[in-house]
């Protein structure tokens, strides 16, 4: 067995539940009875409710710990944030934060986390504060929002970064992957 595969075995499994949005399509009585009276159609619910997967979690390989990778572009550098599609955010995000975290995440709301910077990995750099959050776009994607990092890594249009969330310390993870400029690559 080669090193690799022992790393990627050697990381427990942790315990998950899966974020998901139950859709409510039919009112009850109450809800029928209420928008006839008002004489209103009635508007679909969704809320945001836990479930056990039936697959295990995505295992962090610590070789290559990157699930989230982006491709930067001139709207990130332009807000100072990297956009985190839906499937990802709800795939290696949530599915490790606590339901009412993420409800508060999900009802708009901006969550302030903390993101260390690996990109040097003997120096390690933390970002937090309330200038460091997790926040749902209009179009339910979600944006990481972090312009002293963007400064101090000099990001620009190109640039490849990998990030991921470690449950283990409840963070997030970054590093410069590719530098567009320098043509610098960190694996």
């Amino acid at each position: 067995m080669g090193e690799r595969e022992c790393s990627v075995l050697l990381v427990k499994p942790l315990l998950s539940l899966k974020k998901i949005f139950f859709y409510n399509f039919f009112p009850s009585k109450e809800e029928e009875e209420a928008c006839k009276l008002n004489n209103t159609p009635y508007v679909v619910t969704r809320e945001l409710i836990e479930i056990r997967d039936i697959y295990p979690p995505p295992k962090i390989d610590l070789e290559n710990p990157w699930q989230i990778k982006i491709k930067i572009t001139s709207y990130e550098v332009e807000a100072g944030a990297l956009l985190i599609p839906y499937i990802e955010t709800f795939e290696y995000i949530l599915r490790y934060w606590t339901l009412d975290m993420a409800k508060i995440l999900v009802n708009e709301c901006r969550v302030c986390v903390q993101v260390w910077d690996v990109t040097t990995d003997n120096a390690p750099k933390k970002y937090e504060g309330e200038r460091v959050y997790l926040w749902k776009l209009c179009n339910d994607d979600y944006a990481l929002s972090c312009i002293e990092l963007f400064n101090n890594n000099r990001l620009g249009v190109g640039d490849e970064i990998g990030l991921f969330w470690d449950p283990r310390s409840s963070n997030f993870m970054f590093k410069l992957l590719y530098n567009q400029r320098m043509r610098l690559i960190h694996l």
